[in-house]
């Protein structure tokens, strides 16, 4: 079974930036399709950027040109880059690997964003 383990979430003040990282304990994003979620208080995870083996990358509206998915040269590690965080991003951020569209591994334990305003 495959683990996954995200980290680098904290408090910041909107505006601020963090990266995130979702290590996991397999070489396995170098195919398929990695993705980042994001749970809001009281909300369901959402899909928030996806990147495929092949480099392919999409972002749900609300982060484009803030937020930028990227693999470590491994394959082991995808990393999320938030800039100019806003308070709305506040959440527990997730990733996981996606097949035909949905996530098929066990989610770790996420990590906290918190943006103040």
């Amino acid at each position: 079974q495959v683990q996954l383990v995200e980290s680098g979430g904290g408090s910041v003040q909107a505006g601020g930036s963090l990266r995130l990282s979702c290590a996991a304990s397999e070489s396995i994003f170098g195919s398929g399709v990695a993705a980042w979620y994001r749970q809001a208080p009281g909300k369901e995870r959402e899909s928030i950027a996806t990147i495929s083996y092949s480099g392919s990358i999409n972002y749900v509206e609300s982060v484009k040109g803030r937020f930028t998915i990227y693999r470590d040269n491994a394959k082991k590690t995808v990393y999320l880059q938030m800039n100019s965080l806003k308070p709305e991003d506040t959440g527990v951020y997730y990733c996981n690997k996606l097949l035909m569209g949905s996530p098929r591994l066990q989610w770790g334990q996420g990590t906290q964003v918190t943006v103040s305003s």
